[in-house]
Order: C-alpha cells, then structure tokens, then sequence
C-alpha cells in the first residue's frame, strides 16, 4: 500500500515518501516482492563473486519510467516501472545483470565522493533532479547533486562505452554463469529501440542513461549465437513470482477499473484473483470487503502454507475492518511462513499493538527488537518500537528507540531530535547500561556530524 509519510500503515504493500521541491520519491517495502527480487539477484550476485552477495541492498522505487541504476556503494534501485514494463522475468533478470556488471566492474567509482556516501534518499533525489539532497540538509550530497546538475544529470549517472559493454559482457557472462538465457536481455534491448525516436525528454530514464548502440545489441545477438543456454526458458517458479508481483502492484497502485480489466472476474488464476482481492480491499475512495475477503479466502484455501496470502487476510481484517484481534492470527501465520522477513515480523507486532492490550503489546516488543537488529536503520520499526516501551512504561527505552529513529533520518532537525531524546534517555537509564551507552553513542555521533 502506497503511504507519503514515514509513519507506515498497516499493509501489506508499504512506501516512504520524501517531499521534494518538484515531486514525492516513493520506496515500496513489501516483504514478498523483495523476497522474489532477492531470488533472482543473489545468484547473479554471487557469479559476479562480489564480497558478499548480501552486503548488495536493491531498493523499489513507485515511479512509471522504466529505469534501474546503481549508486551509493552496492545499491541497486529498481522503479515499478521497469517492473511492470518488463514481460517477462528473463528480461527483468537481464536488466539486473547488467547492473550487477557495473557493481563488478567498480564503475561507481567515478560518481562524485559525497554521492557515493550519501543516504539513500539523497541519492534518490539527486538521480530525478529534484534537489533533494539540498531539502534532507546533506550539504556534501547536495554539492555532489550540483556538479551533477552542471554537466547534466544524464551524464552524472551514464557510463562510458567502454564501462556500458564492460557491464554487459558482464552481465551476459553471469547468466551463463547461472544457467539463464540472454533472449530476455535482447527482448529488453528492443523494448528500448522503440524509444529511439523519441526526444530524448520523452525517452524512459534508463534509455538516456543507458544509450543504445548497434556495438551493443550486436554483442548480445552474438552472445545469443553462442551461449549453450540461451534457449532456456524462465523457471516456472521464477515466473509465477513474477506473474504475482504484477498482480501485487497492479492491485495497489492501479484503478480498480484497469485491474478489473486485465483481472477479469471470469480469470480465477491465482495472479488475478490476488490482484482483484487487493483492487476491491484497496480502491481510491472505498473498499468493498464483499469482493475481497471471499477471494483471499479461495487463495488461502488453495495455498494454506503461502505466507503472503495469509499477509493479505491479516492487512484485510485490521485496516479494512478495524479488526486487530482477528487479524493476528493470521500475521502469525505469515511470520511462521516466512520467519525471517522482518516486514512481516514489524506487521504482527502493529496489529498487536493495534489492539491496545497491555499484554499483546507486551509481546510485541520482542518482535519489533528483531526487526531493528535485522534493519537498524528502519525508522517506522524504531517508531513502532517506542510507542510499545511506552506503553509498557518502559520510558526511557521509549526515548532511546525515538532517539534511533531520528538519528536513521537525514531530514532538517533530526539531529536536533536525536539528541534530545538520547538526553533524555541518558538522564534517566542506568550510567553504564547497554542503553545508556547506546545513546551516549547517538548523543556523540549526531555532535560530530553537527561539526562536519
């Protein structure tokens, strides 16, 4: 579910948005998009034997164009639309190894200094140009943002001809690696051809960034010719996932009539049945518990052990139906499913204190101290975390999870804020203790960015 705040709601789908000048940067978090795209990454992560194929974080960002980058040390961004655009996982795979042969190949090492240390919000928003990184208050971000506006944006983030068929000779030899075809990789490339006569303004961002050439797609069709795989066909599991987060994002982020027409109600696959159940729970203006909860209960029905389905009934029951006591079971199920995402460990532990119960919130606390030691710098965690403390009269932990919070946010103030609630935990934690010491930490570190 798509939400413009740093607080999160209880869904299923969540997002983040920063309020720049010219538009809002969305990240979606969704705990079984991620999982899917992680399926596909880590093994091309690890053919292209990086370090450590898991230090490699991908980030969705909610924008329409078609584009994926690389930035920041090991982060690879993907936008929905590329997501959406893409026909097929092959093709999604090809675009991620090529990304990946960047990362390989050490390009990032020609973005500016202050680019490659800034947050991740900064880098997002000195990509689309919006001075954001002039808005989080990040001075070095927002110098490197400069220099990138000078010479353009465009070429701020292009590779050279060279580094552009490094990262797919690259990338082609990871899907070898893998055992995957390169058709999806030239399907891609035609997909963009159709862009050629376009202004380039009108053009999709990874079109720009990534300049088509005649050297390029003749590699390709030559790695084609070549390569003993190159006739075989996407995993049947790897398209199901793929199938399943169209339908997911589709659900969210489209109007029901759209959904209902490319998810007509006489298609009962398990891909438009789930699209319909978000569409009907989640439409602009109302949601209709009379279409949706029937059908994610034939989805659990048919696939009991699917623990995003169960996710789904649980999001249904608590923000559809201000049920939280009905919705926790099924979180529960969904976290024995997948015990180790964290986003849908944060979602049991809102439903729980969404239930306003001394002792549901007294469980939740352990929960949410798992997602923040799997995710130490998920604010919405720390957040959820310190109105638990609260609850539970635990105070000053309660201060020290909002001075974590703070301290993971580049926006203006949140030093300030950080170092309030780190005092305010200090004064009143036991000198010496694990959380004092946490937040004597925090205390120092946010004096020490102040000064630089």
């Amino acid at each position: 579910m798509i939400k413009r705040f740093f607080s999160l709601v209880f869904a299923s789908l969540f997002a983040v948005s920063w309020a720049l000048p010219a538009r809002a940067v969305t990240f979606i978090r969704d705990a079984e998009t991620e999982t899917i795209i992680a399926g596909y990454a880590t093994p091309l992560f690890t053919a292209a034997r990086l370090p450590d194929p898991s230090a490699v974080h991908v980030y969705l960002i909610h924008d329409k164009s078609i584009n994926a980058f690389v930035a920041g040390g090991m982060n690879l961004f993907i936008y929905t639309g590329l997501l959406m655009k893409t026909e097929r996982p092959n093709q999604l795979i090809g675009v991620m190894a090529h990304e990946t042969g960047h990362i390989a190949g050490g390009h990032l090492a020609r973005l500016p200094e202050a680019l490659r240390a800034a947050t991740i919000e900064a880098i997002v928003a000195c990509v689309l140009g919006l001075g954001g990184a002039v808005a989080s208050g990040e001075a070095a971000a927002a110098a490197a943002c400069q220099i990138g506006q000078h010479v353009g944006l465009t070429t701020l983030l292009s590779f050279t001809r060279t580094q552009e068929s490094a990262a797919d000779q690259g990338g082609l030899s990871y899907l070898d690696i893998t055992g995957q075809s390169a058709r999806g990789t030239m399907e891609f490339l035609k997909i963009l051809s159709q862009q050629e006569a376009l202004l380039s303004g009108n053009q999709d961002p990874y079109m720009r960034t990534h300049p088509l050439t005649q050297d390029r797609i003749d590699a390709v069709a030559a790695h084609i010719q070549l390569s003993r795989f190159s006739d075989v066909p996407d995993k049947p599991e790897d398209i199901a996932g793929f199938k399943r987060i169209q339908a997911k994002l589709r659900g969210y982020t489209e109007p029901l009539a759209r959904v209902l027409q490319r998810y007509p109600e006489s298609d009962n696959s398990l891909e438009s049945r789930y699209a319909r159940a978000i569409a009907y729970f989640y439409p602009a203006g109302q949601i209709n518990l009379k279409k949706s909860m029937p059908l994610v209960d034939s989805l659990i029905a048919d696939y009991p052990d699917d623990p995003y389905f169960q996710e789904l009934k649980g999001e249904i029951l608590l923000k559809g139906a201000t049920r939280p006591w009905d919705a926790i079971p099924f979180y529960e199920a969904a976290v024995r499913g997948a015990p180790h995402s964290p986003l849908l460990r944060l979602e049991l532990a809102m439903a729980r204190i969404a239930t306003e119960d001394p002792g549901m919130v007294q469980q939740a606390i352990p929960e949410l101290e798992e997602v923040v030691r799997q995710e130490p710098k998920n604010r919405d965690a720390w957040h959820q975390l310190s109105i638990a403390y609260g609850r539970s009269g635990q105070v000053c932990m309660a201060a020290l999870a909002l001075a974590e919070k703070h301290a993971a946010a580049s926006a203006p103030g949140a030093r300030k804020q950080a170092k309030d609630q780190a005092q305010r935990a200090m004064q009143c934690l036991p000198e010496g203790s694990p959380g004092w010491l946490r937040a004597q930490d925090i205390y120092n570190q946010m004096d020490r960015d102040e000064d630089e």
